[in-house]
């Protein structure tokens, strides 16, 4: 195997080993004893946390599923690999969070990881996402459609700012896989209409 090989296959796995780390389903045994992805909405994810165990303990989740996604890419720059690849480490660290070695497989969405990713990949245009997750969060406290409608939007935020092909081939990459890992519950957001809810809520509170 050629020698320039070694560090691009590394970052991948640095990438996914840094995903796997289970940082939910840890806080979640350390400070209550329970398995997080066998209460609330089963997610081992800082949103669940926050829920089911407390808000520092979420936003510790949160902002360390951050750092993951973050990590990976950031190690993978710093081994000089291409572009490619480092994109590669940073779908690597999704990978990990859902599928995590450490946790028998079994983890959760892993959103805060994508924000990782592209703090560094591309900034403006996955704050730009955040705001539009905010909005109808706060509007409305649903979670799951305020992800959706975000995610949704994030590889034309990754067009407008970045200007990059395969940036945006990335963003697309990585909704496709959410959508494929999260089709049950995008079904339960759209069956009980809550995108419409989220519209109107947000509406009516503009004509207050």
């Amino acid at each position: 195997m050629s020698e320039d090989i070694l560090p691009s296959i590394l970052s991948i796995i640095i990438g996914y080993l840094l995903g796997s780390i289970p940082t939910a389903y840890i806080v979640s045994r350390v400070r209550r004893g329970i398995d997080i992805r066998n209460v609330g909405s089963r997610n081992m994810g800082g949103a669940n946390v926050m829920r089911e165990i407390g808000t520092r303990e979420g936003v510790f989740v949160g902002l360390f599923d951050i750092a993951k996604g973050a990590g990976a890419i950031l190690i993978a720059q710093a081994l000089n690999v291409s572009e490619l690849w480092v994109l590669g480490a940073g779908f690597g660290a999704l990978v990990g969070h859902n599928f995590p070695v450490f946790a028998s497989f079994r983890g959760g969405r892993g959103s805060a990881t994508i924000i990782g990713t592209f703090l560094v990949l591309a900034p403006k245009a996955i704050l730009v996402t955040l705001v539009v997750v905010a909005i109808p969060f706060f509007t409305s406290r649903k979670f799951t459609g305020a992800i959706i409608i975000g995610f949704a939007l994030l590889p034309l935020f990754v067009w407008l700012f970045e200007g990059s092909l395969m940036l945006v081939r990335y963003a697309l990459a990585v909704d496709v896989f959410m959508l494929i890992r999260n089709l049950s519950s995008i079904k339960q957001v759209l069956a009980k209409g809550i995108i419409k809810d989220m519209i109107y809520d947000s509406q009516q509170k503009k004509a207050k």
